[in-house]
């Protein structure tokens, strides 16, 4: 195995933090994308479905073509499309064309995760969950910069400004092009992997599945977090959009944090006992939310999200762990098929939200976390490495 490469898995990172800047953009842009095509709350839910089933769901696709052999090109391609399509949102008008737009960028997220994933479980040497938190954070911060960073650019200079958010992911794009040499895998390493499916530990595919199933539940609480803060922001507690994008990205700060402190935990503590911890935790902070305004609901939600995301790049390695022939695969199904799978029940929210209102369909996220706990007791971990 190779040592840990700190500066691949930065260049890997920053890829990912580009590429999930527009996934954390697209809720954060939902409320002006409703009001200017005077669209339902489920309707509005459908867009970001679209997103997310491009974006993540069909993950396990391009992690199956990752894994029959490296798809280095997928990594600037990704990037370039992720940006594209999520920048032209503002130049149409028409509810079936954003839908096209939506699914551009999110085959771009797609395609650039499992191959990233990939290639940094590589460069990881024998600190697997803590190399792949660096890895994994750039996501984090880019999902934290999304939202600040588009409705900035939309409260202060309209939503025609939205096309400069398509800089990040240029500029990655020509980077990557010209380090790719420096993020080749060894192919002494690729070649290792092809024998190590004969290692799969014994019941991977049901915990795999278990994990899977947790995955869904913490997902489903922080995109409908994501989705259902900034309405009930700016619509019931009354407050300016650029507050509701800094609850968002508070969030996500906290699950930077969360990932970085937490892999390193995990790795000596147990992955299995990690998870539980946090979606125990997770249950019992939710509620406090709906108790706070002002600073003290900017530091509930930065400490939620701490918690609640701090297991991202320990699911990773876990799925990693139980299907070590099929890392592509594996990252696929843990980040893109469990993530967006997650996603989806938002649009279960929105009907809720239309028939009940926003401030109930938030409270319905608080059992989720309670789920994920529940489901993640029955887990079996037998993977090599920790429990």
């Amino acid at each position: 195995m190779t040592k840990f490469n700190l500066k691949v898995l930065l260049l890997l990172s920053c890829g990912h933090m580009v590429v999930d800047t527009y996934q954390g953009a697209l809720p954060a842009i939902l409320p002006f994308l409703k009001e200017n095509l005077g669209l339902s709350y489920t309707v509005t839910g459908m867009i970001l479905i679209v997103g997310n089933m491009t974006s993540s769901v069909v993950q396990p696709l391009f992690g199956f073509l990752s894994d029959r052999k490296e798809k280095a090109f997928l990594l600037p391609m990704g990037a370039f499309l992720a940006g594209a399509g999520f920048s032209l949102l503002p130049a149409t008008q028409s509810y079936l064309v954003i839908l096209l737009l939506v699914a551009v960028s999110g085959l771009g997220i797609a395609s650039y995760h499992p191959e990233g994933f990939k290639t940094a479980r590589f460069f990881t040497g024998e600190r697997m969950a803590t190399g792949m938190s660096v890895f994994s954070v750039g996501g984090n911060a880019g999902m934290a910069l999304g939202p600040i960073l588009a409705l900035s650019l939309v409260n202060y200079f309209g939503f025609s400004s939205l096309p400069w958010m398509v800089l990040p992911a240029l500029a990655f794009t020509v980077a990557i092009i010209i380090l790719r040499k420096t993020v080749a895998i060894p192919k002494a390493e690729a070649s290792a992997t092809s024998k190590a499916e004969l290692e799969k530990p014994e019941g991977a595919h049901r915990a795999l599945f278990i994990i899977i199933c947790v995955i869904i539940m913490r997902t489903w609480t922080q995109m409908g977090l994501m989705t259902y803060i900034p309405f009930y922001t700016i619509n019931f507690l009354k407050e300016d959009p650029v507050v509701a994008g800094k609850i968002v990205s508070m969030l996500l700060v906290g699950g930077v944090f969360g990932t970085l402190a937490g892999a390193p935990l995990a790795d000596r503590w147990g992955h299995r006992f990690w998870l539980r911890l946090s979606m125990l935790g997770s249950a019992v902070l939710f509620p406090f939310i709906f108790y706070f305004q002002g600073f003290m609901l900017l530091a509930t939600v930065t400490l939620l999200g701490m918690i609640l995301i701090s297991t991202f790049s320990v699911t990773v390695v876990m799925g990693q762990n139980l299907l070590p022939g099929n890392l592509g695969v594996a990252s696929g199904l843990i980040v893109g098929f469990a993530i967006g799978a997650g996603g989806i029940g938002v649009t279960l929210l929105g009907v809720i939200a239309d028939h009940f209102g926003v401030p109930f369909a938030l409270k319905c996220i608080g059992v989720l976390p309670v789920a994920g706990f529940l489901i993640s007791l029955m887990l079996q971990y037998p993977a090599r490495g920790n429990a």
